[in-house]
């Protein structure tokens, strides 16, 4: 148990360390020294570093304040709020000399862009041209960068993306309002040369022995002293570390990827985008004196450093190694493969807990297994028992023997009805089919309107037009019959004149397009929503109306089905009625492709 015990090898491996009275000479005279030094060059790197905070931040806010000064100007103002009626040369002329004010209000202003925002209109100012009047919508590339800015409670969002790119150029995007209401009016769009902000940046590293960054509040890198670590900004852990701080300002010890000493960060307020300075400093040149100080001590250490570096190796390879082996089979677990395997981590309190590891993933897989096929033949269960209520045999031996009646009676209308309520039970009671073809469900449609026909004669009128290449397409079965029963039950008595129902399929762009239409009074908007509220919700509250069921039921068949590729719109006709339309993929999805699971 002792050799297999990570604290007494831990033990062991510290007091080989501390006996060596030449190691503990050499790491206490280094570690007062390095500390001096290193807390004096901190100290002076960050102030160097708050510096360039202030005068980066000084510079965003002056750009900021060239938006601003837009709601100085009551006449530009007025023309934001009726660009269409603000056409005359004086207007005009003001709306230029304001663009082209903040145009050559700082020298990296390439291009003033405006765009209205119930107007497909909008004016842009650039150096290389006068300013350009376009009733064109001609702004979708900042369509996302508005709405960030919009999200932003600055009315503010600077677009670093191409900066990041490699592209000496950024985007200040502001929302301007019709104050003091929300109602927006336009976006500004300043684009910006990097220059200026790149000569801030090398004013506060040397190039020569320290790195200097700027990270955009997603932590995104805008500048980069190292191009290496630019090109692979992917690979940058340090970067993560950063950003998971919740301190604008701070130091911290890297000793990751290739770079290992102090790390140093500012950041600016988020009224000017929230960008974060980092200057990393090699331990090189933090203890730089240091080592100048300890080099004859180290010399005499020689012995004993070298038993630290195998401790350290050993510690690297023998403990942390399993360690990080484990972690990543945890981040393959988190990022959902629950098939982690990897050969025993030893003997040890680690490898125990990684063979441990190992049996509670294979015990969590075979339940999530189990749970998903109980789950798969519970909603399987579900659209059976949504078509199996009734299955009575002896009802079709009754309407034959009604039939045979009826034609020995010399009533062959009777017998025509009895064979279309036939058709429909039979249909409606087969179990052995839940998908059937389209052209099975407007024969069962057109015997069950032809029902309603006889009952209600002249006062219901009927049409039905599917596309030869619709019929043979797979439908799920009765998914058109309960919409035309909403409309008898919600629609039928209150309607003005003859009844009438339309049902139309087609084939179009790869789906199965099904209408419904009716001339019934149709649905309010509110009632509209709250149907839609029931879709979402998946079950009514006890305390709500009972109230179409049959197209919260064809919504629910439709999810299970086709997995949410599948939907269903009601709206109201434009010459009155509902109209329910169904948009179905031509080839089956969902949990249904699943098949039987045992």
């Amino acid at each position: 148990m002792i050799r297999k015990s990570i604290r007494n090898k831990l033990i062991v491996l510290l007091l080989l360390i501390t006996i060596l009275p030449f190691g503990t000479s050499i790491i206490i005279t280094y570690y007062h020294t390095k500390e001096a030094f290193k807390d004096l060059v901190v100290q002076e790197n960050s102030n160097l570093l708050y510096q360039g905070k202030i005068n980066l931040e000084t510079y965003l806010e002056e750009l900021n304040s060239l938006t601003l000064s837009l709601y100085n100007n009551p006449d530009f103002i007025n023309y934001m709020r009726s660009p269409d009626k603000e056409d005359n040369y004086m207007t005009l002329g003001i709306v230029k000399n304001v663009l082209q004010t903040i145009l050559y209000a700082e020298d990296n202003i390439r291009r003033v862009h405006i765009s209205f925002a119930e107007e497909k209109r909008s004016i842009t100012a650039s150096k290389r041209s006068t300013v350009v009047f376009s009733t064109r919508l001609n702004s979708r590339m900042y369509e996302e960068a508005y709405k960030n800015a919009q999200l932003n409670p600055y009315n503010m969002f600077i677009d670093t993306t191409e900066a990041q790119q490699g592209r000496n150029v950024l985007y200040l995007h502001r929302v301007l309002r019709n104050v003091p209401s929300d109602e927006v009016l336009a976006f500004i769009t300043i684009e910006v040369s990097t220059e200026r902000v790149l000569e801030l940046s090398e004013n506060l590293y040397n190039k020569e022995t320290e790195e200097f960054f700027i990270l955009s509040s997603t932590g995104e890198l805008i500048y980069s002293s190292n191009a290496e670590v630019f090109a692979k900004q992917a690979e940058q852990k340090w970067i993560g570390a950063v950003m998971e701080s919740d301190k604008e300002r701070g130091t911290m010890e890297w000793q990751n990827d290739s770079f290992h000493g102090m790390m140093m960060y500012e950041q600016t307020p988020a009224a000017v985008g929230g960008w974060i300075l980092v200057k990393r400093v090699p331990y090189t040149t933090l203890y730089e004196n240091a080592f100048t100080v300890t080099k004859i001590n180290i010399l005499f250490g020689v012995l004993g450093l070298s038993l630290v570096i195998l401790a350290t190796l050993f510690v690297s390879f023998k403990i942390t190694s399993p360690i990080r082996v484990l972690l990543q089979n945890i981040q393959q677990v988190k990022e959902g493969n629950m098939k982690v395997q990897f050969e025993s981590l030893g003997h040890d309190e680690i490898g125990i807990l990684g063979s441990r590891f190992k049996q509670m993933m294979e015990r969590i897989d075979h339940l999530i297994n189990r749970e998903y096929k109980l789950e798969i033949e519970n909603k399987n269960n579900q659209l059976k028992v949504l078509q199996s209520q009734l299955n009575p045999h002896f009802l079709y031996n009754a309407l034959q023997s009604i039939g045979t009646v009826a034609l020995k009676n010399n009533v062959p209308q009777i017998y025509t009805l009895v064979t279309h309520l036939s058709k429909i039970m039979r249909y409606g009671m087969n179990m052995e089919e839940d998908m059937v073809p389209l052209k099975k469900e407007i024969n069962y449609l057109k015997a069950y309107l032809l029902l309603q026909k006889e009952r209600f004669g002249d006062h219901l009128d009927y049409r039905i037009d599917v596309g030869e290449d619709a019929l043979q397409v797979q439908v799920p079965k009765m998914i058109l019959q309960p919409i035309i029963e909403n409309y008898f039950k919600h629609g039928f008595d209150i309607r003005e004149g003859v009844g009438r129902i339309t049902v139309e399929g087609k084939v179009e762009e790869g789906m199965l397009i099904l209408e419904v239409v009716d001339n019934g009074v149709g649905v309010t908007e509110e009632r509209l929503e709250e149907i839609y509220r029931h879709f979402q919700a998946g079950k009514r509250e006890s305390r709500e109306e009972v109230t179409n069921i049959g197209l919260k039921n064809i919504n629910a068949r439709l999810q299970l089905y086709y997995d949410g590729a599948a939907s269903m719109k009601l709206s109201n006709h434009h010459d009155g009625g509902l109209a329910v339309k169904l948009v179905l993929p031509l080839e089956l999805g969902g949990v249904r492709d699943e098949g039987d699971h045992h």
